[in-house]
């Protein structure tokens, strides 16, 4: 599903209140040191994103440091990591969380798939961002046809299945190797994903250039690169900011769907994704491999939807 284009203008800030006192001026909306300051210290007051970059950070720090957390290889097989039957070794015994149907181990596998979700979501989050609020700004800005042909091939691409579209474009893209699937599938998320930015931006937009701060830019002569620039770029970057922290949550999940299906990085390499296909086989023998990978997702998602709504409450609060 593509990131919802929900109504954020509320928590974008005022754009009648220029930099100077007096309503027409061209000057464009500045935050000031002491604004930022008490923007941050409210942030850091709210419950949801305490916890929410708690989470965070520590995703961060596993996907970092999992090299010296965990002494293991993510690809090895563990001399003892399969019984006599063929059975994934259980939880203990120098498996934190048990292996895997290959005699890996499980914990080391979360871990090194924490850096693989992060690098893909991020990575495919500014991607979509830079795209979306381009297409956004222009479309909403000049109008016209240039309005129509952006807004056509915006409502084109939300009106197809989100994970069909990303499969389809992960499978007609050329190249096998573990760096061609990657940016394949970077691509891939970057093209379903920007929509929902483009459609937020540009109803923001169309509201802005018909304030007075933006008229009397025109007044004066600036150009429209430095009126999108300088007076419409810096009102609509609180929606971004909050649609780019909940699209990361997106992008973790449809990686790892993708990867569920086959159509993600590399199979050898440790996504929670591929974790958990391999981990429905033995899910009644060996539930620790699905619960592991599952447990990764959920937290992740979590940690930054919680952080993108604390965002949300914290910038309408500056109304």
């Amino acid at each position: 599903m593509a990131i919802a284009p929900a109504d954020f203008s509320s928590i974008a800030p005022d754009p009648n209140t220029p930099a100077s006192n007096s309503p027409a001026s061209s000057t464009p909306v500045a935050v000031s040191a002491r604004s930022q300051l008490s923007f941050m210290q409210r942030l850091m007051r709210h419950r949801l994103a305490q916890i929410g970059i708690a989470i965070i950070a520590l995703l961060l720090l596993a996907a970092i440091f999992a090299a010296k957390i965990s002494p293991f290889d993510p690809k090895a097989l563990a001399d003892n990591g399969l019984s006599s039957l063929g059975e994934p070794h259980p939880p203990g015994g120098g498996f934190l969380l048990g292996a895997d149907l290959l005699g890996r181990d499980v914990w080391t596998r979360v871990l090194y798939g924490t850096r693989i979700a992060l690098v893909v979501a991020i990575c495919a989050m500014l991607s979509s961002v830079l795209i979306g609020t381009l297409i956004g700004l222009m479309s909403g800005f000049f109008g016209g046809w240039v309005d129509v042909f952006f807004t056509r091939i915006t409502e084109t691409v939300m009106s197809l299945p989100t994970v069909l579209l990303a499969i389809s474009l992960f499978a007609l893209l050329p190249g096998d190797s573990a760096n061609q699937r990657l940016f394949k599938l970077l691509l891939a998320i970057t093209l379903v994903t920007w929509t929902g930015i483009a459609r937020a931006v540009r109803g923001l937009v169309l509201s802005l250039k018909e304030r007075e701060f933006v008229e009397a830019a025109r007044a004066l002569g600036t150009s429209n690169a430095r009126i999108l620039w300088t007076h419409l770029l810096p009102n609509v970057l609180p929606t971004v900011l909050v649609l780019a922290t909940l699209a990361v949550a997106h992008n973790i999940l449809l990686e790892a769907g993708l990867s569920y299906l086959g159509q993600g990085i590399d199979p050898s390499e440790p996504s929670w994704g591929s974790m958990i296909k391999d981990g429905e086989k033995f899910m009644l023998s060996a539930p620790w491999i699905l619960l592991s990978s599952g447990s990764a997702i959920i937290l992740a998602v979590t940690g930054f939807n919680l952080l993108g709504r604390a965002l949300e409450e914290t910038l309408e609060t500056r109304r």
